[in-house]
């Protein structure tokens, strides 16, 4: 194989398929270039680029180019470099004996759009966690805390005892188990008897009846009364 002409031939195609794109480096002792590869919204201002340089060995293509990658815009650290060169070199061992270039800057080219790609998604659903979890979070500030059987008995409980609840139930109970007065009365016959007794020892009770005086004896004239009226009798109420 000439590898001298397989190379030329390559540069001078790849030049026309790039053309202002690619960049000579050098010519000897080989051709080395760049071609620029970008996923797709990066012209927009967003999205992936890098330069692939590509330098020729004296057995090119029987052997793999020297790949390098350089210039990397917005990998940061979301996108793995070494991947990428490992994804190249891997693709250029498959197309050993032929002119390869051209696959590999494909081959670069849809490795960012699909790591571009499942950037744009992992972001989409971090927005959408995000958005999910506010929404759960302000649905549950109206909502208020879902009450069980477990936790409203616990927040009685502590109810209770903040309140003093229960020591006002055992005065309860407490009272419960005092009898009313009929029930008294009903289990305790002597206080039937006493009542009996008390009426029996009526007649030892004394009246002074010196309280008591002949109301003739009373010098109440009728003239005193300001409601008297001669001749009627009686009271206004009559």
């Amino acid at each position: 194989m000439d590898y001298h002409y397989e190379q030329t031939s390559e540069v001078e195609a790849l030049d026309s398929i790039y053309y202002g794109d690619m960049q000579m480096i050098a010519t000897e002792p080989f051709h080395k270039f760049s071609i620029p590869i970008k996923s797709e919204g990066f012209d927009d201002g967003d999205g992936l680029a890098c330069q692939l340089v590509f330098t020729y060995t004296a057995k090119y293509p029987d052997e793999t180019p020297v790949i390098e990658i350089e210039n990397e815009e917005n990998f940061d650290d979301v996108v793995d470099k070494d991947a990428l060169l490992t994804h190249l070199i891997e693709q250029g061992k498959e197309n050993l004996g032929m002119v390869m270039v051209f696959t590999l800057v494909s081959a670069g080219q849809e490795w960012l759009n699909e790591k571009w790609d499942s950037i744009k998604k992992e972001r989409e659903e971090q927005i959408y966690a995000k958005k999910k979890a506010e929404e759960e979070a302000e649905q549950k500030r109206f909502e208020g805390t879902r009450v069980t059987v477990e936790s409203f008995l616990a927040w009685r409980k502590q109810f209770e005892i903040e309140m003093g609840m229960p020591a006002k139930k055992e005065r309860e109970a407490k009272d419960k188990n005092k009898l009313t007065g009929r029930e008294l009365f009903l289990r305790d016959t002597t206080l039937n008897e006493s009542d009996l007794k008390f009426l029996d020892d009526g007649d030892a009770v004394k009246v002074d009846e010196s309280l008591f005086q002949d109301l003739d004896d009373l010098e109440i004239s009728d003239e005193d009364d300001k409601d008297y009226v001669p001749g009627k009798s009686g009271s206004d109420s009559d």
